[in-house]
């Protein structure tokens, strides 16, 4: 990136299905208003298009959206959490700057796009994410 662009947080979308994921992705960027300059990565599912959570995928989409502001990763189930802490903990996997989101994976999603769409930092982006927990439907 030159001085004179921004660096975006990047956004990942942790689920154990491929089209889940995929879907999720397009429904935050299409909410954020489309046309968002703030990278979002799918990866969902296996390498072979079945249900689960694959490292390789996780690592392949935070490096696809990193500019060097950070790395925002939402997940949808609780292996896919461990999945992406046993990624953090190795250390040289994911990269410098990538976090962990506590957020639901739709509404966080949504939340964490629309903001890092603004040219948010990653605090701003995971804490708009986290308070999606608070989004009252009734």
């Amino acid at each position: 990136m030159s001085g004179a662009e921004t660096a975006y947080v990047g956004v990942v979308l942790v689920s154990h299905s491929g089209p889940v994921a995929e879907s999720v992705a397009r429904l935050a960027v299409g909410l954020a208003g489309g046309d968002v300059k703030a990278p979002v990565a799918a990866a969902g599912g296996t390498p072979d298009g079945g249900l689960g959570t694959s490292a390789e995928l996780i690592t392949e989409a935070a490096r696809t959206v990193d500019q060097g502001a950070g790395v925002a990763v939402l997940v949808d189930l609780g292996s896919a959490v461990l999945t992406v802490k046993a990624l953090l903990a190795e250390g040289d996997e994911l990269p410098e700057g990538t976090r962990l989101v506590d957020a639901p994976f739709v509404e966080g999603a949504v939340a964490a796009v629309v903001t890092a769409a603004t040219g948010a930092d990653l605090d701003a982006v995971a804490a708009a994410a986290g308070e999606a927990y608070a989004y009252r439907k009734d």
